[in-house]
C-alpha cells in the first residue's frame, strides 16, 4: 500500500513537472510572440512617420519660403502708381501668382534650351515642335540641321524677300504675332488687351523733367512733340511658333533705352484678360526717340520662360539675370541718337513675348488692323496718314452730287 502511494506521488510530481515546463514553454512562446508584435508595430509606427515627416519637412520649408515672399512683395514692391498714389496688388490669386519663382523657372528654361542637341536628332525635334506650334518651316533660310539647339531655331533667320516691306505706308508692323490692341491713347490707363488696361506712366516712368512735374491726365500730352497730333497704341502677341526676331517700324532716331528689370510673368492674351497692370509689372525694355511724326516709344517685354531680349544695336543690355531688391530699378543708356531705318533688324526674343509700340501722329491717322487678326513684319500699319477722313469723303461726295444735280436742273428744258 505504501508502495502504491508512492507510486503515485511520483506521478503527481512528475505531472506538475511537465504542467510547470508547458507554463514555462507557453509563457517563453507568448513573450516572444509579444514581442514579435510589439516590434513590428514599432517598424510600423517608424515607418509611417518618416513618410509623414518626409511631406512635412518640404511643406514647412515651402509654406516658410511663400510666406516671406509674400511678406516681402506687400513691404517693398511691385506698386502700381494710379492717380499719383501708389497702390499694391490687392488680389489673392495675382499675389499668389506674383510670387511664383518664375524668374528663377525663367533662366533654368534658358539654359536648357540651349544646350547643343545631335545633329541626328535635330530634324525631327524641330519638325515636331514646328508641327505642335504651326511655325512655317517653309520660310527658313538654314536648314534643320544647322541650329544647334532650339534657342537658335527660335531666333531662326527668313529666306530674303520673306518679309517685303510696305513702300506706301510710314508705320509698319516691327514682328509676326496677333494683334491684341490698337488705337488712340488718351490718358494713362491704356488697354493691354480689351477691357483691360495697364498704367503708362508706371510703364514708360518719367521720361523727362517736363514729364516728372505733370500730372497723370496731362502725361500723355507732354509726351507729344506736336500738340496738334495724338498718341497711339498697337500691341502684339508672338506665340511660340512665330518668328521671333522683331524689327524696326519705320525710320527713326533712338535717343535713349530704359530696362525695367521687373518680374517675368506669362504675357499670354488669356492672363491677360485677368490682371490688368502686367505690362507694368514685367521685365521690359524701352526704347525712346523720334520720327517723323514725332515721339516714338519702342518696347520689348519679357514673359515666363523668355531666355533673353538681344537687341544688336545695344550690346550692353542683360535681361533675365539675378535680380536683388536694391538693383531693382530702372537702368538706363543713352545711345545718342543712333539711327534705325524702317524694315532694319532690331533684335530678338528668346522663346515668344510681346512688342509694345506707342507712336505720336496726325489725329487723321487710321489703323487698316483688327484686333485678333495674324499680322507679319513689313506689314503696312494705316492707310496713308494724308487722306481725307471719313466725315470728309462723304462730305464731298454728298457736295459733287449736289452740284450734278444743280446742273441738272439748269438744263432742264422748262415746259
Amino acid at each position: 500500500m505504501i508502495t502504491n502511494n508512492m507510486w503515485r506521488l511520483g506521478r503527481l510530481v512528475r505531472g506538475c513537472q511537465c504542467c510547470g515546463s508547458l507554463l514555462r514553454i507557453t509563457s517563453q512562446r507568448s513573450t516572444s510572440l509579444v514581442r514579435s508584435c510589439t516590434s513590428s508595430v514599432n517598424v510600423r509606427y517608424v515607418r509611417n512617420a518618416r513618410r509623414r515627416w518626409r511631406v512635412i519637412v518640404p511643406g514647412i520649408g515651402l509654406s516658410l519660403l511663400a510666406g516671406a515672399q509674400w511678406e516681402y512683395l506687400h513691404k517693398h514692391g511691385y506698386s502700381i502708381d494710379i492717380h499719383d498714389r501708389p497702390e499694391l496688388l490687392n488680389d489673392v490669386v495675382v499675389t499668389c501668382y506674383c510670387c511664383l519663382p518664375l524668374r528663377m523657372t525663367s533662366r533654368i528654361w534658358g539654359w536648357l534650351t540651349s544646350i547643343e542637341l545631335p545633329v541626328g536628332l535635330r530634324p525631327a525635334l524641330y519638325g515636331f515642335y514646328a508641327s505642335i506650334f504651326h511655325a512655317d518651316l517653309d520660310e527658313m533660310e538654314l536648314d534643320l540641321s544647322a541650329f544647334p539647339n532650339l534657342v537658335e531655331f527660335f531666333v531662326r533667320a527668313l529666306k530674303h524677300n520673306a518679309r517685303p516691306i510696305a513702300e506706301n505706308a510710314n508705320m509698319i508692323s516691327p514682328a509676326d504675332g496677333k494683334v491684341l490692341y490698337f488705337g488712340p491713347v488718351t490718358s494713362c490707363r491704356v488697354e493691354q488687351v480689351k477691357g483691360v488696361t495697364y498704367d503708362l506712366r508706371q510703364f514708360l516712368g518719367d521720361l523727362n523733367d517736363s514729364t516728372s512735374n505733370r500730372l497723370a491726365d496731362d502725361y500723355v500730352n507732354s509726351l507729344l512733340k506736336n500738340p496738334d497730333n495724338r498718341l497711339y497704341q498697337l500691341i502684339i502677341y508672338l506665340a511660340p511658333g512665330n518668328y521671333h526676331r522683331f524689327h524696326s517700324p519705320t525710320d527713326w532716331n533712338i535717343k535713349f533705352r530704359r530696362h525695367f528689370p521687373g518680374k517675368l510673368l506669362s504675357v499670354n492674351p488669356k492672363v491677360l484678360k485677368f490682371m490688368r497692370n502686367l505690362f507694368s509689372l514685367n521685365e521690359r525694355v524701352v526704347y525712346v526717340g523720334e520720327w517723323t511724326g514725332g515721339f516714338m516709344a519702342y518696347t520689348a517685354i519679357g514673359a515666363t520662360n523668355v531666355g533673353s531680349i538681344r537687341v544688336y544695336c545695344d550690346g550692353n543690355l542683360a535681361t533675365n539675370t539675378v535680380q536683388w531688391p536694391e538693383i531693382a530699378h530702372p537702368k538706363e543708356a543713352n545711345l545718342g541718337y543712333a539711327p534705325i531705318a524702317k524694315g532694319e533688324l532690331f533684335g530678338e526674343f528668346r522663346l515668344g513675348s510681346t512688342i509694345v509700340l506707342l507712336f505720336e501722329a496726325p489725329r487723321d491717322f487710321r489703323f487698316c488692323l483688327q484686333v485678333g487678326q495674324t499680322i507679319k513684319v513689313g506689314q503696312a500699319l494705316s492707310t496713308h496718314s494724308n487722306d481725307e477722313p471719313e466725315e470728309r469723303q462723304i462730305e464731298r461726295r454728298h457736295l459733287i452730287m449736289d452740284v450734278a444735280q444743280d446742273w441738272r436742273d439748269i438744263w432742264k428744258p422748262k415746259i
